[in-house]
Parts: C-alpha cells; sequence; structure tokens
C-alpha cells in the first residue's frame, strides 16, 4: 500500500488566543493563519478578536486594527487598498480575493479564517513566494511588439479594436485565479496558469501587435498552453469579474485556426 507524508512544516497547529478588546459592544472573531520561517515551528493559527465599532467595514481594514493594536508582527502584504494593485490577495473563507475589496459583513460568520494563497510556498504569515508567478507572466513578454517603423504620434486603434481588449487589460495580476487553478497546483512548474494566459491572448488580440506568429509558437507546448481543463475556478474567484477560461479557450481557437 503507497504511504504518503506531508511535508515538513504543512501541518498547522492552534496558536495563540488574543485576548478580547475590553469595552466593546460588536467584537469579530479571526482566525489568522501564522508563519514564521525563522523560528522553526509549524505554522499555527492565532485568534484574534476586532472591535467593529473601531475598525473600517473591509477584511483589510481588521489586518491593520490588529497589526496596529494588537499584534504587530502579523505580516501581510497591501497597497492600494482600491482594488487596484492586488497585492492583499489572500483566501479568506476558502476563496481567493483581496482582503480590501470584501467586507466583514460579507464574510457571514462568525469566525473568519484567513490563509496564504494556496498551493505556493509561504514566506511569512500570509505573504506567498510568487516568484515563479511573476516569471510566467514575463515569459509571454508583455509588452507590444512590432515590425513597422514608429509612428510619429501613436499606434492607432479603431473603438472596435480597441474593445477586444475589455475584460482583459483588467487584470492586476493578483494571482487569486492561478492559485485556484488545480491544474496549476499539479503543473506549476510548466503550466503557465490563468493569469499569465489571460495576459497573453490580451497581446494576441491587440490590433497594434505583429507579432502574433512568434506568440503562438511560445505558447505551442502540451503544458504551457493544454494543461487547462475549463475546471473555471479562476472564473470564479477572480475578484475582478474577468474569464481566463474563456481567454484560454480563444487562444486554443486560434492555434487550431492556424494549423488549418
Amino acid at each position: 500500500m503507497a504511504q504518503f507524508s506531508l511535508p515538513k512544516n504543512s501541518q498547522y497547529t492552534e496558536g495563540k488566543q488574543w485576548p478580547k478588546p475590553a469595552n466593546s459592544n460588536q467584537v469579530q472573531e479571526f482566525r489568522i493563519y501564522r508563519w514564521n520561517p525563522d523560528d522553526g515551528a509549524n505554522p499555527r493559527i492565532d485568534t484574534y478578536y476586532v472591535d467593529r465599532d473601531d475598525c473600517g467595514p473591509m477584511v483589510l481594514d481588521a489586518l491593520l486594527w490588529i497589526k496596529n493594536k494588537v499584534d504587530p508582527t502579523l505580516t501581510f502584504r497591501r497597497s492600494c487598498r482600491e482594488g487596484i494593485c492586488g497585492s492583499c490577495a489572500m483566501n479568506i473563507m476558502g476563496q481567493n480575493t483581496l482582503a480590501c475589496t470584501l467586507g466583514i459583513e460579507d464574510c457571514k460568520s462568525d469566525s473568519i479564517k484567513i490563509y496564504p494563497l494556496p498551493h505556493m510556498p509561504v514566506l511569512k504569515d500570509l505573504v506567498p513566494d510568487l516568484t515563479s508567478f511573476f516569471a510566467q507572466h514575463a515569459s509571454i513578454e508583455p509588452w507590444l511588439q512590432t515590425e513597422t517603423p514608429e509612428p510619429e504620434t501613436e499606434w492607432r486603434q479603431t473603438p472596435e479594436e480597441r474593445s477586444k481588449l475589455d475584460g482583459l487589460y483588467e487584470c492586476i495580476l493578483c494571482a487569486c485565479c492561478t492559485t485556484s487553478c488545480p491544474s496549476y497546483w499539479w503543473n506549476g512548474d510548466r503550466f503557465l496558469g490563468p493569469a499569465a494566459l489571460l495576459q497573453a491572448y490580451r497581446w494576441l488580440i491587440d490590433s497594434r501587435d505583429e507579432n502574433t506568429g512568434d506568440r503562438l509558437n511560445n505558447l505551442h507546448d502540451p503544458f504551457r498552453l493544454y494543461r487547462c481543463h475549463t475546471i473555471m475556478n479562476c472564473a470564479n474567484t477572480c475578484p475582478k469579474g474577468l474569464n481566463p477560461a474563456k481567454a484560454i479557450a480563444e487562444v486554443k481557437k486560434m492555434m487550431i485556426a492556424r494549423a488549418v
């Protein structure tokens, strides 16, 4: 019989339960994943209590409240607080999303559970290592590539040509879709994942780009493109409402059209 063992430091334990805020009439419990690579201990789940009367409405507000008033060692990424930068992507109540755009009330739970994005190495607490994710994005060469001489003003597009980029250019590279994809979990070293492939399609259909052939050649691989099985986790979890699975299907259609 096959036997499997979990990797070192993968099994979490019950952590510290911090005291409830005094004289608070509305308290929300948060259970948050904690791991410090420097202490050699297993991950733990710490329990915090947030005074809702002294805290903003979003989950990120609660994390900032905890860091500023309870536990300054809590580590997470954040920047714009407007759903634009993608820095605060994490797994909240089992769903990959942005902490800055998810309301505490929307969680509808007595205990809100927060973990780092799944199936990525963790640097510390809620901070995943996105080195591979951004390297895969860079591999699709996400910039305009042309052969004709550069115009004196700008590369022109008709409104119809520009509209083809809607639903693609809005991607903020938060990695919510990619880290929710089972195909990426098992083949993350070779499959580019939903975010990178959505970005690849964005440049493939840009009327100003003149390197379609090389771009398709770059994707023509059993793993880089074709590990997508249209599970649709990517579309279900995208905080910007985009559909990477549809973009990947369109790239596959372009591959077929080129081969005919």
